[in-house]
């Protein structure tokens, strides 16, 4: 009897358990369902080769318009080669952090190489760009400080201020009166501007020159997020400084300068570069630098030779700027828009959620990919086919490209 009384216990309580109102987790599916409906719900796709032009994905290949390898690095030979041989020597993992054993003599020459080709005196490396700006923000600010952000920069950026628990005060986008009204009325103890160098979703550039000149006639730090300007700007491909010419004395010790290393340079991480001091100090105070296990060694050996290759061959960056003739010259578009980006990313706006996610669709039953971009990635009502261009794409690509999207804009 007491056994038959426990059975039923047992299965009063598992039906208990599964009665939808007693799942605490029940109010995942709703939303999902939401998603699903407004045009918002992500999926992953199995990429089944290397990065390039032209993917495989789900057994079929594409040609490719939707990857940050914007000089085509992310397979080159070269950089297969260096990863290999520095596995052997210095094995796959590094085992510890960078300030107890992890800190390896490839991660020093890494350094080393990105402070040179960069111009400043010393950086730092972090394991993703995501990482890094944490790191900085909540390194240099706190209660008592403010940060002042434009309206669209990265995700990252602000997730790093609300960490800080610093005041939070965003400007219109590129609006340089309101952010210089803004700093002049601030009491704060110490101030910091931050700001994407290049948009991820519009592939507009800051304008570094008079966001400098603001910082120093208001004492602030400058912090420039130079994630999709790394590799790309500047006659050597140094970034947003070379784009605009800066000279780097007296300015390192006002400037942060942070690039990621699985974009244009074709690999994996971060780093940030200014002064010694900078980079010290955030080496000492930086959480997500000082609790992270090291990257692997081998990848920064792939980057060392990925950085001779971004000096060096100049043609990649000329590439890129007759593609993006190619793309505005062949774009024939009346109800969508091609944005003004002078970068590899351009951006086409469609508007609705749901048109977006069908001319994808559309483009991927021609072979082409190009991403469907939505809120809150982008503003509402400005879903966009984000077309990121690769040094490794032929004028001939970009070509087919603009016909198939005029085409799909009058059906």
């Amino acid at each position: 009897m007491f056994g038959f009384v426990g059975l039923r216990d047992k299965a009063a309580n598992l039906t208990y358990m599964t009665d939808r109102r007693f799942m605490p987790f029940s109010y995942l599916a709703d939303e999902l369902k939401d998603l699903e409906a407004a045009g918002l719900r992500r999926h992953r796709r199995m990429l089944e080769s290397p990065q390039g032009a032209r993917i495989v994905v789900d057994g079929r290949e594409y040609l490719s318009f939707c990857s940050n390898d914007y000089l085509g690095l992310a397979s080159h030979p070269a950089l297969i080669e260096a990863a290999q041989s520095a596995a052997v020597r210095y094995g796959v993992g590094a085992g510890a952090s960078h300030l107890v054993s992890g800190h390896s003599v490839l991660h020093h020459e890494l350094e080393a190489a990105l402070a040179a080709l960069t111009g400043l005196p010393s950086a730092l490396l972090f394991s993703t760009g995501y990482m890094a700006n944490l790191g900085i923000v909540t390194a240099l600010a706190g209660r008592d400080d403010e940060i002042f952000a434009d309206k669209l920069n990265h995700a990252s950026l602000n997730d790093a201020v609300m960490l800080s628990r610093a005041k939070f005060t965003r400007y219109p986008h590129f609006d340089l009166a309101a952010l210089e009204k803004r700093l002049a009325a601030s009491r704060a103890k110490r101030k910091l501007v931050v700001t994407d160098a290049v948009f991820s979703m519009d592939g507009d550039i800051a304008p570094v020159p008079e966001l400098l000149a603001l910082c120093e006639r208001h004492d602030a730090l400058l912090v420039l997020d130079d994630a999709h300007g790394f590799g790309v700007l500047g006659r050597a491909g140094r970034g947003i400084l070379e784009h605009f010419s800066l000279p780097l004395t007296p300015h390192p010790s006002r400037i942060l300068y942070m690039a990621t290393l699985g974009k244009a340079a074709g690999v994996f991480g971060a780093f940030v570069a200014g002064s010694a001091e900078l980079t010290d100090y955030l080496l000492q105070r930086a959480r997500p630098y000082i609790f992270t296990t090291a990257t692997p060694p081998l990848l920064s050996a792939a980057l060392v030779a990925s950085l001779k290759l971004i000096e060096g061959e100049t043609w990649r960056r000329e590439r890129l700027r007759e593609l993006i003739a190619a793309l505005k010259q062949g774009l024939k578009l009346q109800r969508w828009r091609l944005m003004d980006s002078t970068t590899p990313i351009q951006p086409v706006i469609i508007g609705s959620n749901q048109e977006t996610l069908a001319v994808s669709e559309a483009l991927r039953e021609r072979g082409i990919w190009v991403p469907a971009i939505r809120p809150p990635t982008v503003p509402k009502g400005e879903a966009r086919l984000r077309i990121s261009l690769s040094a490794a794409h032929t004028v001939e690509d970009v070509k087919w490209l603009a016909q198939v999207l005029n085409e799909l804009e009058t059906t």
